[in-house]
């Protein structure tokens, strides 16, 4: 598993911070290549960490913006992305396990307190259950346009 981290400039400070935790864990992290200025778009870092992650089903996501939902938002319009944007131990935690999050989103966090998400996010199993495989599948399945249970 590697995991790929990227954030604009409202979130380099914290991007920062997540990075060196994990990389004292011992974790495969990889920060976005792009550059940071004051006037950079959320949605590049998105998709560059988006891109990434997809090379391998295993691989994992982080994004931080300024609150996490526009860049939760450009991450969900990259094909097999399934962004979720969190601000609670639980949500990452739900994201992972019951509804397939490979990515997840979020600014606005004190970096102890996004560090416990983050760990929560990459130690959660991914979802096992019948109900959430499920879901899980149909979300794939209209994605793909061959969902037509509505």
């Amino acid at each position: 598993m590697q995991i790929f981290i990227g954030a604009d400039h409202r979130g380099v400070e914290l991007e920062n911070s997540i990075y060196e935790h994990l990389k004292k864990e011992g974790f495969d992290v990889y920060k976005s290549k792009l550059i940071n200025s004051n006037d950079d778009d959320y949605p590049d870092f998105a998709f560059d960490v988006c891109k990434n992650v997809l090379k391998d089903k295993e691989n994992l996501g982080i994004l931080i913006c300024g609150n996490g939902i526009g860049i939760s938002i450009a991450a969900n319009k990259v094909k097999n992305i399934r962004c979720a944007r969190i601000v609670s131990e639980e949500d990452a935690h739900h994201a992972k396990n019951h509804n397939g999050a490979n990515v997840i989103a979020f600014g606005g966090i004190p970096s102890q307190e996004a560090i416990k998400i983050v760990d929560t996010f990459i130690e959660t199993p991914v979802a096992t259950e019948e109900r959430h495989l499920r879901r899980i599948q149909k979300i794939i399945d209209y994605e793909n346009g061959a969902y037509n249970g509505l």
